[in-house]
């Protein structure tokens, strides 16, 4: 198996990991605030939705800049190259971290909502597998806006993290 189609299955098996964990959520359950600092199940998968979908968004428009022969963003300082996720995550974040404005949750809505409209990410994400070779992952993608510049693995491996993350988070409100 190529290293695109391993970092495209692993990101779908923790969407899918994700989407079991909340669907044993009742949806009275899903809107309840445990305090006004958490998010409930609700805005945790509408978050991961926004959040994925600009990061998809962000990587396709990179990659089709680079096919038109627009390749400035490779001229930038990438201080991560090499790392993995977790590490650049690690030099990165803060504890409480701010949502950029673009990945908060704002619509509110169903979880039933909210997990059918994450669940469509993954036909994104595989039609923008197929558009990379292995040897395109270490090209350097849009900057994460928390973590800067990262290149194509870093941004997938990022999209696993972030959900794995935020599933652990659901599993403590149940």
């Amino acid at each position: 198996m190529s290293k695109v189609k391993a970092l495209i299955e692993a990101v779908g098996d923790s969407r899918q990991r994700f989407l079991k964990t909340i669907s044993q959520i009742p949806e009275k359950q899903a809107q309840a605030k445990p305090n006004a600092d958490v998010w409930n199940a609700v805005e945790i998968t509408e978050h991961l939705f926004w959040a994925e979908q600009g990061g998809l968004f962000g990587m396709w428009k990179v990659l089709d800049a680079l096919k038109n022969g627009d390749d400035s963003i490779q001229k930038a300082n990438a201080p991560f190259q090499g790392l993995e996720i977790e590490a650049i995550i690690a030099q990165t974040w803060q504890e409480k971290e701010l949502v950029p404005a673009v990945a908060a949750p704002r619509l509110g809505g169903t979880l039933a909502f909210w997990s059918a409209s994450l669940n469509s990410l993954q036909g994104i994400l595989e039609t923008l597998g197929n558009e990379l070779s292995d040897s395109d992952l270490h090209l350097l993608a849009h900057p994460h806006p928390i973590s800067g510049v990262l290149d194509f693995q870093q941004r997938f491996e990022f999209l696993r993290f972030h959900i794995d993350r935020h599933n652990e988070q659901v599993k403590q409100l149940i």
